[in-house]
């Protein structure tokens, strides 16, 4: 078990920055179209990442810090090069180029996206099941491929990447194969178990913060739902996805507002 960090309060300061800037770009995002909804895009990623990567660095100090991403951004840019070369485990997609630096025929970003998702997802799913349950590990994965019911849809819909058979698809969720949320499912469950095993431990008299990551991962949810009502003419999306990732976002955010009561 870790030793009690205490975080600077210039961390959390900076770390709470880079959350607000977070919801601003994504709010940006339907306003905005051509090359500007690109870097939108882009920004939006660097920045959520960068904003967990640092909150975990803050509360729960470097190793930890440099686990997450290792593994999230590492074990992500794997998964996606394999994908895009042998349409395993997600399905026969590719990316079309709109999203900045490739490396490995995968862009920079991707794989900071899943550092941005997993780290809110792995501390719901630790908190709604245990710190080292095994449980984790398919609660997290579950949280992960909800999100990407919501991910996928808008980004194929702005042109990032294509499927070559986007069939057949989950209900409500047309354009995207199951396969791909087979793949998340599998990707996302060994990410987990990577984790659980590997991060040390919060001390349980003294759990870390996770003010921050709940916001970002309640924000991101109800953030989507809205997004696929009002703006992107997707309700069925906003359905299916508002359902499945707030079987864990709710239950996530009543668990914390019962410690604070």
């Amino acid at each position: 078990m870790r030793r009690t960090r205490r975080p600077s309060p210039a961390g959390v300061g900076l770390a709470w920055l880079g959350a607000a800037t977070t919801v601003g770009l994504e709010i940006a995002y339907p306003l905005v179209d051509g090359a500007w909804l690109h870097r939108v895009t882009i920004a939006t990623v660097v920045v959520f990442a960068s904003t967990c990567a640092l909150h975990a660095l803050v509360h729960r100090g470097p190793r930890w810090a440099l686990g997450l991403v290792v593994v999230t951004a590492g074990g992500g840019l794997a998964a996606e090069a394999i994908g895009v070369r042998t349409g395993l485990p997600f399905g026969d997609y590719s990316y079309t180029g709109t999203l900045g630096p490739e490396v490995l025929d995968v862009p920079v970003v991707v794989p900071l996206a899943w550092t941005m998702m997993t780290y809110p997802v792995l501390l719901a799913a630790q908190r709604l099941t245990g710190r080292r349950s095994l449980w984790v590990v398919p609660f997290g994965a579950f949280g992960l491929m909800a999100w990407d019911v919501f991910l996928d849809p808008q980004m194929v819909g702005d042109g990032h990447w294509t499927w070559a058979d986007p069939t057949p698809s989950l209900p409500g969720v047309d354009g995207i194969p199951l396969t791909n949320f087979a793949g998340w499912l599998v990707v996302g469950a060994l990410m987990m178990l990577v984790l659980t095993a590997l991060l040390p431990r919060d001390d349980p008299h003294r759990p870390a913060d996770e003010s921050l990551p709940a916001t970002l991962l309640v924000w991101t949810w109800l953030g989507y739902v809205l997004g696929n009502v009002f703006w992107f003419g997707t309700a069925s999306v906003a359905l299916v996805g508002g359902v499945l990732l707030g079987l864990l976002a709710l239950p996530y955010l009543w668990s914390l507002w019962q410690d604070r009561a």
